[in-house]
């Protein structure tokens, strides 16, 4: 009981502390949103971006990897802690050296992604029937889809498709930053806390 209490005390402080921010939120959710515009019409320059961070993060993976194998070796896990960071370096630097050929497959990926699991989510849903399966249909529908539509268009949807969904995830975000920030602003009263 002691613990409830003193975690719902916490959230209340942290609540009132956010309340009496919410300009700064409001700002990073403007800001987000801004950002996924730009995104969202810079779409191929986007995805290339992106591609490029996430060969760099391999890259620094694969050595913090390796030095880590290193460091600790005498526990156990080496060859597997080198042999992990030596497939994120050289992974990291093909996508580096090559960000469009790298976002082209990455779509592949995503595209099979969206099929296996669209085609899942629809034989599953339908031979459960759970309450509320239809929704689970239209979703797996909408994911074989989008799979279709990335591969009958693919090579051309390589270059965009990553970048639109960075922008259209930037917008989402902001989006609830700017109805967090509002709703804190609104909030008249502090959070209560229970006695």
């Amino acid at each position: 009981m002691a613990i409830t209490t003193a975690s719902t005390s916490l959230f209340a402080a942290d609540m009132e502390e956010a309340r009496h921010k919410w300009g700064w939120l409001l700002a990073l959710g403007i800001g987000l949103i801004v950002l996924g515009i730009i995104a969202t019409y810079a779409a191929v320059a986007t995805t290339v971006a992106t591609v490029l961070f996430f060969g760099a993060i391999l890259l620094v993976e694969g050595i913090f990897e390796i030095v880590g194998g290193i460091r600790n070796h005498r526990y156990g896990g080496f060859w597997l802690h080198l042999a992990s960071g030596i497939l994120g370096i050289v992974c990291g630097i093909l996508i580096l050296l090559a960000p469009v050929a790298s976002a082209l497959a990455l779509t592949v990926v995503f595209a099979a992604f969206f099929l296996v699991g669209g085609f899942y989510k629809i034989f599953a849903s339908a031979s459960i029937r759970l309450p509320g399966w239809g929704w689970s249909l239209f979703s797996g529908a909408l994911d074989v889809v989008l799979g279709l539509m990335l591969l009958t268009r693919w090579p051309f949807s390589g270059l965009w498709f990553i970048g639109l969904a960075v922008g259209i995830t930037l917008i989402f975000q902001g989006w609830a930053w700017v109805m967090l920030a509002t709703l804190l602003h609104r909030t008249e009263t502090p959070v209560a806390t229970p006695a």
